[in-house]
């Protein structure tokens, strides 16, 4: 905390020394800052940018934007766009930029994370924040292109990926932010999801004093595990030529799960409302006789099982939750399907093998998941539940996630919620952390069930109150419209239908105990 505040206030020294005008709002000229220095930080370039007059950069390795994500950023208002280099170590380039709206600033600061291995900066999430009136930055992490190959190596830049990067882009993005506005944020907010939701969660416990107030939705969290027990389903779900599910078959295990746990809340509605409920028998699918589309062969109902069971290793320990949860059937593509997921396999080949070569063929559970587990030394994985660090300067943690994501496991954000619950005390629910889980919402968005929500202005009204909300309404849309609103609900309640008025309208729930 110390370097942080002494940071801060050598940032502050030196804005005074920036010779630029300033402008009749009283900010000095976006092109002043050019000049600016700050520890560790080379400003690559510093120009307004006229409203709509804004084309994000084709990433490496990606694709061009979409036309609708062109036309976004077309609505863009005037703001000043500034990119600098980062160097906290001999082989750190980390690069940000930092957003500031030329007229409208709410006077408060929005870090917003990245997705997958990062390696790019998140324009989308900058357009998102200016245009409510943040000032905001993001960051690649430290390396270009979104793949783990730049790890080899190169262990200071695993450890900007980690964690130093985010910390690095606050810092001194919040010092860019106070050169430009003549004023420090009046509050620091911290916005992600998946990968962006474990840089929250890491912030949280790294570094207390860097955000007020964080969103973590579908944290990556337990990094490690999450990725050596993604390829080790994976394998078992491929251990013979006929274990694995075919995805044809996944709409029909569906519908029979949707069968027998869809009501159970009260309401038929498509989503399952609290998976851990649903005591799903895949025995019931099993073939009476030849294989079929309409059933499962004794290899596939045992697949089917260890799908929303816990991984265990070689000794019969568990290592981890289960990774997907009834109502996922739909996703199972996604760490059932021909090979596991790719940012797993890199996890391997990159940090753990440290060999490109490596296939996913030759896993091993019986000495790869020890060894997977213990080659990442806290810098990915770290999951402390100690935040009384952060809670004791007021800071507050909105958690949320979807039941039906069929990529992060949802479990392990109630896992994390209920040890940071238990390692804190109780007094912390509602007042410093808070879990919202969407039913029947996938990876950070998407699926049948309510997956859009005011995220900042929730957390914003947390912070302005001083508790956290009852409940959380949520919207689905259909063709461009709102087809059904729900609350969502502190963990562990549940939105329950009152028993009377239309079941899409958010209105007729209480939120109550399961």
């Amino acid at each position: 905390m110390k370097c942080v505040l002494m940071i801060f206030a050598a940032a502050t020294v030196t804005t005074a020394a920036v010779n630029g005008e300033l402008t009749a709002a009283g900010t000095r000229s976006c092109e002043s800052l050019a000049s600016l220095t700050l520890p560790g930080t080379t400003i690559t370039f510093a120009k307004a940018v006229d409203a709509g007059e804004f084309t994000p950069p084709v990433p490496v390795g990606g694709t061009a934007p979409r036309p609708a994500a062109v036309q976004a950023f077309r609505s863009l208002p005037a703001f000043c766009r500034v990119a600098a280099a980062l160097k906290p170590s001999s082989d750190s380039d980390i690069r940000i930029e930092v957003w500031m709206p030329v007229s409208g600033w709410n006077g408060k600061f929005q870090g917003v994370g990245n997705g997958g291995w990062a390696g790019s900066i998140s324009y989308p999430a900058l357009a998102t924040a200016l245009a409510a009136g943040y000032a905001t930055a993001s960051t690649d992490t430290g390396h270009v292109g979104n793949t783990a190959a730049f790890a080899v190596g190169h262990p200071e830049k695993l450890v900007d990926m980690g964690y130093r990067a985010v910390h690095e882009m606050t810092v001194q993005g919040r010092a860019i932010v106070d050169a430009y506005f003549g004023s420090r944020p009046t509050r620091s907010f911290w916005n992600g999801c998946s990968q962006g939701g474990r840089q929250a969660i890491t912030e949280a416990e790294r570094y207390p004093a860097d955000y007020d107030a964080i969103l973590a939705g579908a944290p990556g969290i337990y990094n490690m595990e999450l990725h050596v027990t993604r390829v080790a389903l994976n394998a078992f779900v491929h251990r013979t030529a006929d274990s694995s599910i075919p995805p044809e078959k996944y709409a029909m295990v569906h519908d029979a799960v949707l069968a027998a746990c869809d009501a159970r809340d009260g309401v038929k509605d498509g989503v399952i409302d609290n998976p851990t409920r649903c005591a799903f028998d895949p025995g019931v699918l099993a073939c009476k006789g030849a294989d079929g589309p309409s059933c499962l062969t004794t290899a596939q109902v045992e697949t089917m099982r260890a799908l929303y069971g816990p991984i265990k290793n070689a000794e019969g320990a568990i290592v981890s939750p289960p990774l997907l949860q009834p109502g996922t059937e739909l996703g199972w593509a996604t760490l059932a399907g021909p090979k596991p997921l790719g940012l797993a396999t890199e996890a391997m080949q990159y940090v753990v093998f440290k060999d490109a070569s490596w296939d996913w063929h030759r896993f091993n559970p019986a000495t790869d998941i020890d060894l997977a587990l213990r080659s990442d030394e806290r810098v990915l994985g770290l999951t402390d539940p100690n935040l009384k660090p952060f809670f004791d300067r007021g800071g507050k943690l909105l958690m949320y996630h979807g039941w039906g994501d069929p990529q992060v496991p949802a479990q392990n954000t109630v896992r994390y919620f209920n040890d940071v619950v238990k390692t804190t005390g109780k007094a912390v629910v509602g007042k410093s952390v808070q879990l919202y889980m969407v039913p029947g919402m996938g990876h950070c968005q998407g699926g049948p069930g309510t997956d859009t929500f005011d995220k900042m202005g929730t957390i914003e009204h947390w912070v302005e109150t001083g508790r956290a909300p009852e409940q959380i309404i949520a919207s689905h849309m259909k063709d461009g419209k709102v087809d059904r609103t729900r609350p969502l609900c502190p963990y562990p309640q549940v939105a329950q239908y009152k028993g009377t008025g239309s079941t899409d309208e958010a209105a007729n729930f209480i939120c109550k105990a399961p």
